[in-house]
């Protein structure tokens, strides 16, 4: 993106994205470079569009990123020669702009004090106000992305502050909404976490190397060992006088506001986030689903991956046998985070196949993660339908999409979720189910098991954790919806919709 563009340009067209960041502070005993590989394999399902890692051998920072997934942009030739003692890495995920190799991750930034490499996972409210800041001090950004705001004021403040660490405190005091942060200076590697922790980011050790990711089945992929989540607001450092934690003094909300649609569908299955089982909270939603939208059938299955533990909860609960009714080719990147429609909609041909012994004449309750734009789930229902099946019933384990997200998740504007268009019958009529039934909003508390002291569920509620600029609410309805209206009552589906009924 030009750096002189307009500010409303800026953000109608430029839809920010979901990443996933990995580091390792090792020895002469570890390849950073071949457990950040390794890592980010395990992180893969956060992004398909781009990777990179950075290391840094006894001060001197290299690298090697480009297009493509891991297995593509890495082999064994170019992961040899990024020697090092540690190292970080990201992957990014493809949204409607930005798709370019300048985009992708880590940066790296040469200054007055030295280098600097630098991995984030979400997505900065105030980024347009801070770049303009910059811009008219003279700087000039090469990508189009939050993070290398955020190299800027690290870089800036390390020129006053008396360590990296401190530099990126006063940055973090600068700086509003989500990130996870991963830094790299010649002699140290930071983990930094947003005040709110509406982004992941966890801890864990390799003997005595330490090991950061934005979930924890990525540590087991280095074979690293959990330790503990890194909290919000808190700064980790480590260097060669081991690991400190500093606690910073930025104001903080009574209850973080953990991302919710982490446990619906970003993380992976086996992976835990802040103390709490993905697999088990998307099992409980299915259970969730099960007494809040009982329909009488034969068998239960998932959309894969992240509707197939919801819909084992769906069966336990219900007593209907769950079945594998849709084999997924695990060769075709997810459809959700396609950058165009017309992709989206020719990955699902090639993404799913029905199992028609199974769906045979079969009343068959099917299980997905979401609806955002209802793109997809019509052509799901109507392919079980084409394989045999003799009813449809679909449940969903989420709530309705009525909210954008400023976060970091790519959840389009308002007037591109159908929810906002259409009443949950309507919705039903539209996918060609015979009944329909979304996870209560109020009752994502209860998927997480009780467990989470607070998560953001503003794309389900339109109650938004930190102030949104108008510049940002504006530029995310391309469809001119008034931000400044009342909130609409909150989505309530009845315990069946039949598309038949009202």
């Amino acid at each position: 993106m030009n750096s002189s563009i307009e500010q409303e340009n800026w953000f109608s067209e430029e839809l920010h994205e979901e990443c996933g960041v990995f580091g390792i502070y090792g020895d002469d005993s570890i390849a950073p470079a071949y457990a950040c590989y390794n890592g980010l394999l395990a992180l893969q399902h956060r992004g398909q569009e781009s990777c990179g890692i950075s290391v840094n051998d006894r001060g001197v920072i290299s690298g090697h990123k480009n297009m493509g997934l891991v297995s593509e942009v890495f082999n064994n030739e170019i992961l040899s020669t990024l020697t090092g003692q540690m190292a970080i890495s990201h992957v990014r995920y493809s949204t409607a702009g930005g798709s370019v190799r300048e985009n992708s991750q880590p940066l790296v930034m040469r200054y007055v004090k030295g280098t600097l490499a630098i991995a984030h996972n979400g997505n900065l409210t105030n980024a347009y106000e801070i770049r303009r800041e910059l811009e008219t001090r003279g700087a000039i950004f090469q990508t189009t992305i939050d993070s290398e705001a955020i190299a800027y004021l690290i870089a800036r403040e390390r020129i006053k502050a008396s360590s990296v660490e401190e530099a990126v405190e006063k940055t973090m005091k600068q700086i509003e909404g989500a990130y996870s942060l991963l830094v790299m200076s010649p002699k140290k590697l930071i983990a930094a976490r947003d005040p709110h922790g509406f982004r992941p980011l966890c801890m864990g050790k390799i003997g005595n190397s330490v090991v950061f990711a934005s979930e924890s089945c990525a540590l087991a992929a280095c074979g690293a060992e959990f330790v503990r989540n890194v909290e919000p607001g808190e700064i980790i450092v480590v260097s060669e006088k081991g690991v400190q934690s500093i606690k910073t003094n930025i104001s903080a909300p009574e209850k973080k506001s953990l991302c919710v649609f982490e446990y619906i569908y970003f993380a992976r299955t086996d992976s835990e986030i802040d103390g709490i089982s993905v697999y088990e909270s998307r099992k409980a939603a299915g259970r969730i689903l099960a007494r809040e939208f009982p329909v009488d059938a034969d068998i239960v299955i998932g959309v894969p991956e992240s509707g197939i533990d919801a819909a084992i909860g769906y069966s336990e609960e219900s007593g209907i046998p769950y079945e594998k009714g849709i084999v997924k080719n695990g060769y075709i990147g997810r459809t959700f985070i396609k950058p165009t429609q017309k992709e989206r909609a020719s990955s699902v041909k090639l993404k799913l196949n029905p199992l028609s012994s199974v769906l045979k004449d079969k009343r068959v309750v099917v299980i997905d993660d979401s609806i955002v734009r209802g793109t997809t789930c019509d052509r799901i229902v109507r392919m079980l339908r084409n394989a045999g099946a003799k009813e449809v019933h679909l449940r969903i384990s989420s709530p309705p999409f009525i909210w954008p997200c400023f976060y970091g998740t790519d959840i389009p504007s308002r007037d591109e979720l159908i929810a906002v268009k259409h009443t949950i019958d309507e919705i039903c009529t539209l996918t060609g189910a015979d009944t329909l039934g979304f996870l209560p909003a109020d009752k994502l508390g209860e998927m997480l098991g009780g467990k989470c002291s607070g998560f953001c569920d503003a794309c389900f509620s339109g109650r938004y954790p930190t102030k949104i600029p108008e510049k940002m609410l504006s530029g995310k309805e391309r469809g001119g919806v008034d931000f400044d209206k009342k909130l609409p009552p909150r989505h309530e589906a009845p315990k069946c919709v039949g598309k038949d009924e009202s």
